[in-house]
């Protein structure tokens, strides 16, 4: 385990958050996704959504983390993404209230792989938790690709199950199945020690 804490993100985040998605992406979907979507992914624009994301949220609940890395220098290792249900949440022909308001979504959950199996996606995950217990939501969502083993591992470890919805992303043709993992948010923090 490292030494490490997460924060909120801030603007001047963004190019390392974009950064981290685009080296992870290439690195732990280089058998997923086509190799041409992934060498024609734009660094900036990724940057610039990221840098909307963290100044103008589309509401109090939605939520970007970081994950930093302590040394003789801090880094960015990570981070994590959330808000309220919406379109993106929902499987192919489900209705637009099946999951309700009182369930999260969770949209990113990356650490960077030189920087995995610190302890960075667990602290991650929990501050994520505690936040959604503060804003009221029972429930979380999460869409994973079927064949990325090391996403669901972390997840299903960590009390997330499939809730039996999939679907299937049009990625340059290339049709790429997903699966929707959830769980309950505890009402309670885990005690601590």
């Amino acid at each position: 385990m490292s030494l490490g804490y997460v924060r909120p993100a801030r603007p001047e985040d963004a190019a390392e958050i974009a950064r981290i998605q685009l080296a992870t992406w290439r690195v732990a979907y280089r058998r997923l996704l086509p190799r041409d979507v992934l060498d024609d992914l734009d660094e900036a624009s990724l940057a610039e959504r990221w840098d909307a994301a963290v100044r103008q949220p589309p509401s109090d609940t939605h939520r970007v983390l970081v994950a930093v890395e302590q040394a003789e220098q801090s880094y960015l290792v990570g981070f994590a993404a959330s808000g309220p249900v919406d379109a993106e949440a929902l499987a192919p022909n489900e209705p637009a209230d099946a999951l309700g308001a009182d369930v999260v979504a969770v949209t990113d959950l990356l650490v960077e792989p030189r920087w995995g199996r610190r302890g960075h996606g667990s602290r991650l995950l929990a501050a994520s938790v505690d936040l959604w217990r503060e804003s009221g939501f029972d429930r979380a969502v999460a869409w994973v690709f079927e064949g990325d083993q090391a996403s669901r591992k972390f997840l299903t470890t960590a009390g997330w199950e499939p809730d039996g919805a999939g679907r299937a992303l049009d990625v340059d043709d290339m049709l790429v199945p997903q699966l929707r993992l959830h769980v309950a948010v505890p009402t309670e923090p885990p005690p601590a020690g």
